[in-house]
Parts: structure tokens; sequence; C-alpha cells
């Protein structure tokens, strides 16, 4: 299906336009179809050459889910050219002059993160009993008009994200005849935000295009995250299938030992192993914190989970491989956001995400130090950081603090 003609601008006061012509229009979902309180879900193709279809993990722990396959035209494992763009109800009437995209993390789903906090059940969002509203319809009764980015691969090349991002911005401009928009990217969404504006790209690439008017950070790990190898060892059970783990996360590990017996996964591995490369958005986000906080000594093979080597019960490369291997703190760092764009950070306070081994070695939202959270290196306009004490890693979308804050920001 070609690129259909944008609509109107709110009050009808700008004119729309044509979205670029790399972008294809593939399909559109709306009442009967599109859940969680989405007015309607959108599938675009960027045929940029670059984009690719990255690799998966094979047990299928990392493919789309529910509804995401049928938006994504019945394919579970999508070209990274390919994004949804969801539209909250209001998206074309709301009063506020700027509309807002949202992106969301790791392992994660527009639908989950933004509309829908409980569609995976309790614990699911953080805590015993999940909300089944958030962000989006927060916003959305503020007269907010919003959208979100629902992206390919789950732990994908932020790199690559950074290009989708655009391509939304780029759409939404079309649809509403605006020049700017405002950006709220949660945790690992923070990293193709930055990565958009700060025209950190692919060779093949486009830069930044200058129509970000605010940038809003949600517990992204703005000076990175060392967690998975400073806690490798309670990290790994919930990921090593020998284990019995399940979780679509990498391990700091290449082999580890379940139940006697020594076993190799190179598809969990944080670095490219084996042929595979599944994680590459969590290597991004890399960064080392065992100067400032230690390393947890208490766990079993602390030493070589993050420094590398053969240990009791595992091996790995450690930390600084897997950095050297394609961490872009340092590159964001260096780029820097442009001075034109007012950008915000707000933190969890609260280390008790449930299920998980919380982050303890400093203040933290269970996953990320406030300290990273908060760290405005390379940051020219600093419009405001806050901590929300009460919330965790995966509250931080749907508190109702957090919300009011991401509202009054975005004002």
């Amino acid at each position: 299906m070609a690129v259909v003609a944008g609509l109107p601008a709110a009050g009808g006061t700008a004119s729309a336009a044509e979205p670029p012509s790399y972008l294809t229009q593939e399909a559109s979902y709306s009442a009967g179809v599109v859940t969680g309180g989405w007015e309607r879900v959108e599938r675009y193709l960027d045929t940029t050459t670059g984009f690719r279809t990255e690799d998966y993990p094979p047990d299928g722990r990392g493919d789309q889910d529910g509804q995401r396959v049928t938006y994504f035209g019945g394919v579970s494992r999508p070209h990274s050219g390919r994004f949804l763009l969801y539209s909250a109800p209001g998206w074309d009437t709301g009063t506020r002059t700027t509309p807002v995209l949202l992106l969301h993390g790791a392992n994660d789903t527009a639908d989950r993160a933004w509309a829908n906090p409980g569609e995976a059940g309790g614990y699911g969002c953080g805590a015993l009993s999940c909300p089944s509203t958030g962000l989006m319809q927060y916003l959305s009764a503020r007269g907010h008009r919003v959208f979100a980015v629902g992206f390919a691969h789950k732990q994908g090349d932020n790199l690559m994200q950074a290009q989708v991002v655009g391509d939304a911005i780029a759409v939404i401009k079309a649809k509403l005849g605006v020049g700017k928009v405002d950006v709220v990217g949660w945790s690992k969404g923070e990293m193709s935000a930055r990565a958009y504006v700060s025209s950190v790209k692919p060779s093949w690439g486009r830069a930044y295009a200058g129509d970000v008017r605010k940038l809003i950070t949600l517990g992204g790990p703005n000076g990175g995250y060392d967690y998975p190898y400073a806690h490798g060892w309670a990290h790994d059970f919930s990921i090593w299938p020998d284990c019995g783990g399940k979780v679509n996360a990498p391990s700091p590990h290449s082999h580890m030992t379940c139940y006697g017996t020594y076993t190799a996964h190179p598809e969990f591995s944080m670095t490219p192993s084996g042929g595979y490369d599944d994680y590459p958005g969590q290597r991004q986000m890399l960064a080392r914190w065992d100067g400032a906080y230690g390393v947890d000594g208490a766990a079993q093979d602390w030493y070589t989970t993050y420094y590398g080597g053969q240990g009791l019960y595992t091996a790995g490369s450690g930390i600084q491989a897997a950095i050297d291997a394609g961490s872009l703190i340092e590159p964001l760092h260096n780029a820097g956001v442009p001075a034109a764009v007012t950008t915000y950070l707000l933190a969890g306070g609260s280390p008790d995400v449930l299920g998980i081994f919380n982050e303890n070695r400093a203040p933290s939202d269970g996953v990320v130090f406030i300290a990273s959270a908060l760290d405005t290196t390379g940051i020219p306009t600093v419009g405001g950081t806050a901590t929300i004490v009460g919330a965790n890693h995966l509250e931080l979308g749907w508190n109702t603090s957090a919300a009011a804050q991401v509202a009054a920001w975005l004002a």
C-alpha cells in the first residue's frame, strides 16, 4: 500500500503534508482490531538500504507476541525497517500545540508500556497488581496529541531504532502539519531518542532533522548501566533455559552450570558469539560503574563475571569486552544533545522491582542508578530533573506522580 496523505492538524490551522518518499504505509488497523485504548495502529516500512532483519533468540522468547503479530502482518520476527505507529484518542483533536511521541524500553511493547501496564498480568508492571491504563491515557485526557512507536525488535540496535524515531516524527509532522514533536523515552527508549537528536547514526543513516522541541527521559541510562555484570549470577537464573530461565534478556556469560551440567548458550550472550547477536541494544547501554560503586562481591563468580574469565560455575568475557563491542554511552556523551532541545530527566527512587534481584550498590530504581538516570553529560539545556521516590524502574511509565511530572514538563 502506498503512503497516504496526512490528515489536517488540530483545529485545521496548519496544512498536512506527505511523509518522506522512503516511507511506505503498509497497513492501518482501527476499531475492532486495535486494543489497549489506542485509536489506530499503522505499520510503516522504511525502504532505506541499511535496515535489515536482526537476529532473534532461536527459542522464540524475543519474538513479537499478542496483537503485535497482527499489526506486523502475521510476522513474529519483523524486519527492523518496519515499525508501528500508535495513535491515541484525540491525536487529531487535542488542544495542545506540540504532539508527543512515546518510546518504550527493552523487551517491551507500546501497548504494555503506555496503555495497559497490566497486559502481562501481575508483576509485569513492577508491582503486585497492575493498572489497565498508563501514560497514554493520562496525557490524552489532558489535551495532548499522543503517539507511540512499536519497534520491530524488542532488544534491537539503537542506531536503527533512532532512524525509526525520525521516521515516526516525520509521519506525525505530515499528519498534523506541525514542525516539532516532544519525545518521551523510557529506559532503552532514551537511547534511540538521544541517538536521533544527536545524529549518532549508522553510515547509511539520516542526520537529525531539527524537529524535537523537548526530550524527556524516564529511568534512562544516560550514564550507562552495568547491572547484568554486577549481579550476573542472580541475573542469569532468569535467562538460562537449563536453569529454568525464560526472560528475554542478555547474559554476561557464555557458559553456565545448571543442575550439575556445564552448558553453552552463545545466543544469550551480551556480545556477539557463535554467530548470534540477539541483544545489540542492551550492549549499547553499558558503562562501568565499578569505580564508583564497586561490584556485588556476594555474587557467585563475581570477579570473573565482571572482569572476564573462567569462574567456578560460569565463564564470560567481562564488561569491558562488551563495551568495546559497541556501547553508545561515550559516543552519545561526546556528540551531545543540541542546545535547542530542552531535556528533562526523571529517575525512580524505589529499588523494589518484584521478581528480580534489585540493584543495591547505590540509590537506584532497581535497575538503573539514580546517578545514571540524572546524568546530564552532553546535555547543554536541562529543563529539569526529578526523582519519583516511590517508583521503581517498571513503574515510571504509569506511576501517577511520574505522569504528573511528565505532564508538567510538557506544558
